[in-house]
């Protein structure tokens, strides 16, 4: 079993960046979900009510994150990697108040042109604490901007199996995992709970549930049935619809595309 690919979404609910190595870090990848975009209310916004979200993209550069409209790379924004503004602000993710940084009064006014709200950037500092749900996480682990946990991790024949229900397939980066595993069964993931990726270790801690962002386009920010209608087919347990596992890590480290992943338990 192998780590086939791996990804970062630095900013919330923007596109995503595959990488070929990453540093894990006890609330996620390096750089994972760190940024997060709020509204005047100071709460995070997502595709979810914001489709056009889907068309912004994300690049790490040596000097900062460059934040551009996919179709016209040229209408972007740099945003440096310390803030320059730092206010202090305390902002809502779902159910958590949690304290933020302000990032830079041009990273606003950009987001703001082009979603059409009075919108701020902020950075979550290395000083906030925000748990993952204790009932899971057993190690009092700490999260980035992500929607519960650090890590997500998915299985690439998972995504097969489901490709193989829908008339169209889909790409595995609508479901926004960080490790995609090669060389396992379906759903195989399921079954995990302690496992090695490289030489660092990982706890698989509870399924993920998924939300109707998996049924958004990244390509085109169209929003569909697909592919929560048939997975809710074959993947519901309850009112919940699942696919991909939520882990924490237990190391920091590098990983590289092609480490092994063993099993342990």
């Amino acid at each position: 079993m192998t780590l086939s690919e791996i990804w970062v979404y630095p900013v919330k609910s923007l596109g995503g960046i595959r990488l070929t190595k990453a540093f894990t870090e006890e609330r996620g990848l390096q750089y994972d979900r760190r940024w997060m975009i709020i509204d005047d209310e100071n709460v995070f916004i997502t595709q979810r009510a914001h489709l056009k979200m889907a068309l912004i993209d994300v690049a790490l550069l040596e000097d900062g994150l460059k934040i551009y409209l996919r179709a016209n790379p040229d209408d972007f924004v740099l945003v440096p990697y310390q803030p320059v503004t730092a206010l202090p602000v305390t902002v809502k993710v779902w159910d958590d108040i949690t304290e933020a940084l302000t990032v830079s009064d041009e990273a606003d006014a950009w987001l703001t042109r082009q979603l059409g709200l009075n919108l701020r950037l902020v950075i979550m500092p290395d000083s906030t604490e925000r748990k993952a749900d204790p009932r899971y996480a057993q190690h009092n682990e700490n999260v980035s901007f992500a929607d519960g946990f650090p890590y997500l991790v998915i299985s690439q024949a998972s995504l097969d199996d489901l490709n193989s229900r829908l008339a169209e397939p889909i790409e595995m980066r609508r479901f926004r995992p960080n490790f995609v595993i090669t060389g396992t069964e379906p759903f195989a993931e399921d079954q995990w709970k302690h496992i090695t990726i490289g030489n660092l270790r990982f706890e698989v801690v509870k399924p993920c549930a998924r939300c109707v962002l998996t049924t958004i386009n990244p390509e085109t920010a169209e929003k569909g049935a697909e592919p929560l209608k048939t997975l809710a087919s074959y993947r519901r347990n309850g009112n919940k619809i699942l696919f991909g596992q939520n882990v924490t890590a237990r190391d920091a480290g590098e990983l590289s595309v092609g480490d092994f992943l063993v099993v342990h338990e």
